[in-house]
């Protein structure tokens, strides 16, 4: 019994010594405070109502501040070192290391300068804010009020930042500010009796007084008409009379003012990897060649008599590859959707408890909006994923694209993805919610491919599409650098895509655009699809028979989105484990 007691008591001695965290972990634990504290965004829907009711602090003080603290996070990560930290701890300190060392890149250009691109910005960020609040009580939507009561405060700060870009011709081209200026338009024309930033208050439950339900909508009403619609038209004001006052004539990012710096420290940042615009240049010209070879032996095999010139004309304009209405589109991509969920078990063990569903691009957004895209769900706020298929101008969304873009969306693709990394446990908050281009795109690009052994494409014309996806991609990594580093014109990126693929008119112009807006994304992509199908076939070739692809694809996705130098890693030392285990 002494003995049994001295036990306890040494255990009672030791345990603070235990759970000691090492120096990593309170330097995560200081991050991830730091990040939260930075996001009142994320914080409100963790449900902080102090954050829920304010929008993030882009002023010069404090984004100084923030890098300041970031370069003490990134001495102290460098000081650790990776050696000696798990698989999970590994991810997480390669995640901390390219976003600090980005942001450190980044801030030496000023990069809220220019803060918005042709199809978004900080100025319909509220709006897409407004669709996914969802209070559940009178305390959070007494903060989304206050939200509101602050946003023309956010839209001034923003403001003075581009201000700064006018006086420094560090500024987006006239002709994406134009784009701007179209949405704008349309912002401050929304109808006051039901406007979107209203949205949130349809969730409010039932159980709330209906006094102070009305209470709250009188309220917002107010802060919309006399404080939110007057900033949003001085902010239309602004950019009309002062921004394009004399509007940038050039399309690319080298134009600006240490432009070509900035252009390669982009192209480091969104490829994750230590590369160049001339090396990224010469993989697209590659890349079309093989791809323009494929889509010729498809264009046999549909049994198509003329050149190739002919079939993209007979693609683009016959009218049996185009849905008659915005429903029949929405259908169609619901019922590839559903295929592809049918398929998933084939290729996956890991499946998220998040659904999806698929929606129309909402009509403010949609002229200058991409075909289709992925809006994350929340899982605890009660919102599904989203597959926006965009039904503006039906003539220009053919049927034979909607399968790729289908899966690349939905599942396998980003929807698959993201769910998954929203539902990791035991990790550092920010990785669940960390984007990283590079390897969610080159996933979703991959899992185009992948639809082929899933029996997603029914016909050539479907195939074509997928080849026509694929060379848009290709053709990105031409354009972006094209654009950006070589001088090329806006009419020479269209005319790769163009003449290289089917897209539609529209959607090339509107691709181009976003290029244009955004200097460097358009290059994680094809980067991220060519690494991990690189990675799957050096699996194949190792592991022979005894390959698992549902293994492979698990293990991917296991740890959420990561830098590419981190994902070569990380699967190459699973490769040779299954290869181990198969010598035992």
């Amino acid at each position: 019994m002494r003995l049994l007691s001295g036990l306890l008591l040494m255990t009672v001695l030791l345990a603070p010594a235990l759970a000691e965290k090492s120096d990593f972990e309170r330097l995560v634990a200081d991050f991830e405070a730091h990040e939260l504290a930075h996001d009142p965004i994320r914080a409100g829907e963790q449900g902080d109502l102090e954050a829920a009711g304010r929008w993030p602090d882009h002023s010069p003080e404090t984004l100084g501040e923030k890098l300041e603290r970031e370069a003490g996070f990134l001495d102290r990560l460098k000081a650790i070192g990776i050696d000696g930290l798990n698989e999970s701890e590994g991810v997480t300190y390669a995640m901390m290391e390219h976003l600090l060392s980005s942001r450190l890149a980044l801030a030496e250009f000023d990069p809220r300068r220019i803060s918005f691109t042709n199809d978004s910005g900080f100025f319909n960020q509220p709006f897409g804010l407004a669709r996914r609040t969802r209070p559940s009580s009178l305390a959070e939507a007494e903060a989304w009020l206050r939200r509101l009561e602050a946003l023309p405060e956010f839209l001034a700060v923003q403001t003075a930042w581009l201000e700064r870009g006018v006086e420094s011709d560090f500024v987006q081209p006239g002709l994406v500010a134009e784009r701007v200026v179209e949405q704008l338009e349309s912002l401050v024309a929304e109808d006051l009796d039901d406007h979107p930033l209203l949205e949130p208050l349809e969730a409010l439950p039932r159980r709330v007084d209906a006094d102070e339900r009305q209470r709250l909508e009188t309220a917002m009403r107010e802060a919309i008409e006399d404080k939110i619609v007057p900033a949003y038209r001085e902010l239309l004001r602004f950019f009309r009379e002062d921004y394009l006052a004399e509007p940038r004539e050039s399309v690319g990012i080298s134009e600006v003012p240490e432009g070509r710096e900035y252009y390669r420290a982009l192209v480091r940042h969104h490829t994750t990897m230590d590369t160049t615009p001339e090396e990224i240049h010469e993989r697209g010209r590659a890349e079309v060649e093989r791809i323009r070879a494929e889509m010729d032996e498809v264009i046999e095999q549909s049994g198509f008599e003329g050149s190739f010139e002919e079939f993209l004309h007979y693609l683009r304009t016959d009218s049996r590859f185009y849905a008659d209405s915005e429903r029949e589109l929405l259908m169609h991509a619901a019922w590839i959707a559903k295929r592809a969920d049918d398929q998933m078990p084939r290729f996956f063990r890991e499946l998220p408890r998040l659904p999806y569903g698929v929606r129309p691009v909402p009509d403010s957004l949609a002229p200058n909006y991409t075909t289709g895209r992925y809006w994350a769900g929340n899982l605890e706020a009660g919102v599904a994923g989203g597959y926006m298929v965009n039904t503006y101008r039906l003539d220009q969304r053919p049927l034979y694209e909607l399968p790729a873009l289908t899966v690349h969306e939905g599942v396998p693709g980003h929807h698959h993805q993201i769910a998954l990394a929203q539902e990791m446990e035991d990790v550092p908050d920010f990785r669940r919610n960390t984007n990283i281009t590079a390897f969610a795109e080159g996933w979703a690009l991959y899992t185009e491919h992948l639809a082929i052994e899933m029996g997603i494409y029914e016909t050539p014309y479907e195939d074509f599409g997928r080849l026509t996806y694929e060379m848009w991609r290709a053709c990105r990594l031409v354009v972006d650098t094209g654009l950006h580093y070589f001088g090329w014109t806006q009419s020479e990126a269209e005319a790769c895509l163009l003449e290289n693929s089917a897209l539609s008119t529209h959607n090339v112009r509107t691709e181009v655009e976003r290029y244009i807006s955004w200097p460097g994304q358009a290059l994680a992509y094809k980067t991220g699809e060519l690494l991990i199908r690189e990675l799957r076939a050096e699996a194949e070739d190792t592991l022979g028979e005894d390959f698992d692809l549902r293994a492979f694809h698990d293990h991917i996705l296991s740890q959420g989105a990561m830098p590419l130098s981190a994902l070569e890693q990380r699967m190459r030392d699973w490769i040779g484990k299954q290869r181990v285990k198969l010598d035992d």
